[in-house]
């Protein structure tokens, strides 16, 4: 990337009315492009009895279909791009762990333009150039360890491309290289934390200033433990491989939700049983349809993450919406005797509790005809059998009252929670095995 990023404050501060009209020509724009060359797009309009012409005000746009991820599957591998495959420059893709897997892709105009706004929530995160980033993030087929990697260097950073694994000389690393910036998954930068204080590093003293982290939800206990033990401002970061990546939204250092930036991406709260738009700062499911993206346009793309929205003044004077913190996706909600429960609400139950390590799964199984919940948590010093049964006992009662679910606990020993390289899987779930 030679091209350089170009900070463009007075996008961010668009007065809402002018943002408005410029997401209006936009969404015009992309609607009559997806219509014109994405055959499954062209179907999806059609049954619903729309076309682009039918778009007059951004209102109009609830009246257009959704796009779901099994579309992405089922159009497998190119049939949901925009533009002949040999204009695509880079192409990513999901695990295909429960299936096919997803595919996305990019033109050379996608690339820049996501190292941009990657650039600009970097920004937004207080970060500066000249900061050096020790890039934890996989790289490869995931998106999120080269889409930070482009815009660092857009915003004029020295990317250390570490990726995951091999935690202890990670530790080394940002000794030795002085980075001020982490970019991890939350549970990646705990497991971080933890190697250097068992190396005898105390991170919270060294060079670390802004902690980068996203891709999984986290909760806001879960960030008090990442600030203590590692020295920095966690600062939430979102985004999602089918809309193009991390980039999509930022906290800045107010951390009073995350700013989406709308001249490049429309953003819907519905609800997610009825699927009509709800008003804003009512809490349902995100959906986001891309302004700018070429390669892969996605309309009303639905997201599964409950969140709300708000366009309230925020402090810094950013007038783009803010999303409220990600609590969870709908699709990983787990029901539990009758209890609406999301594993983020365990772990602020979890994460700094007197006795345990920050560490934990939760096993769902079935026992006759309802579902059973046990909660595997982690004790932070050996002890007896006793002392975890006390402990087991005062993490289920607290959990009850917090959370309103009755579940088992099982305190394991220290490191027999398996650490997370990359994601966490906090969800293992019997009931498909």
């Amino acid at each position: 990337m030679t091209a350089s990023f170009m900070y463009a404050p007075e996008i961010e501060r668009m007065d809402r009315a002018a943002l408005k009209r410029l997401q209006l020509e936009r969404l015009k724009q992309t609607l009559a492009h997806a219509y014109a060359n994405v055959p499954h797009t062209r179907a999806a309009f059609d049954a619903k009895g729309v076309t682009p012409d039918d778009l007059v005000h951004l209102e109009d746009l609830a009246r257009f279909p959704f796009t779901v991820k099994s579309d992405l599957r089922d159009n497998y591998p190119f049939g949901l791009f925009a533009v002949p495959r040999e204009e695509l420059v880079r192409l990513h893709a999901s695990s295909g762990t429960t299936g096919k897997p997803t595919l996305v892709g990019y033109t050379q105009d996608d690339i820049d333009r996501w190292a941009d706004l990657i650039a600009r929530s970097l920004a937004c995160a207080g970060v500066r150039p000249g900061d050096i980033m020790h890039n934890a993030l996989g790289y490869g087929l995931f998106t999120g360890g080269l889409g930070f990697h482009y815009g660092a260097e857009r915003l004029g950073c020295t990317v250390v491309p570490v990726s995951g694994g091999q935690t202890e000389r990670q530790i080394a690393l940002i000794q030795d290289f002085g980075a001020t910036v982490l970019n991890a998954t939350p549970s990646y930068a705990l497991n971080l934390a933890e190697m250097a204080e068992r190396m005898g590093v105390d991170l919270a003293t060294g060079t670390l200033r802004v902690g980068i982290f996203g891709a999984e939800p986290w909760s806001e206990t879960m960030r008090a433990e990442l600030d203590r033990r590692l020295g920095v401002k966690s600062m939430d970061s979102y985004g999602l491989s089918e809309i193009m990546g991390p980039g999509v939204a930022m906290e800045c250092p107010d951390r009073l939700g995350l700013h989406g930036w709308e001249d490049h991406f429309l953003f819907e709260i519905i609800d997610p049983e009825t699927q009509e738009p709800l008003p804003m700062g009512e809490a349902g499911e995100l959906v986001i349809t891309t302004l700018t993206k070429r390669g892969l346009p996605m309309i009303r793309y639905r997201t599964r993450d409950i969140t709300r929205l708000t366009t309230e003044p925020c402090r810094c004077g950013r007038t783009h919406v803010r999303i409220l913190r990600v609590t969870g996706r709908n699709d990983d909600m787990l029901i539990i005797r009758g209890v609406n429960l999301y594993p983020s609400q365990i772990e602020a139950v979890l994460v700094g509790f007197p006795g345990l390590s920050p560490h934990y799964q939760l096993v769902v199984s079935r026992q006759g005809s309802m579902d059973h919940l046990t909660v595997e948590a982690e004790a932070a010093e050996t002890g007896d059998e006793a002392s975890r049964k006390v402990l087991a006992h005062h993490v289920r009662h607290h959990i009850k009252s917090m959370c309103g679910v009755s579940c088992e606990v099982v305190i394991r020993l220290p490191d027999e929670v398996p650490r997370s390289q990359g994601k966490a899987v906090r969800v293992r779930d019997l009931r498909k095995e």
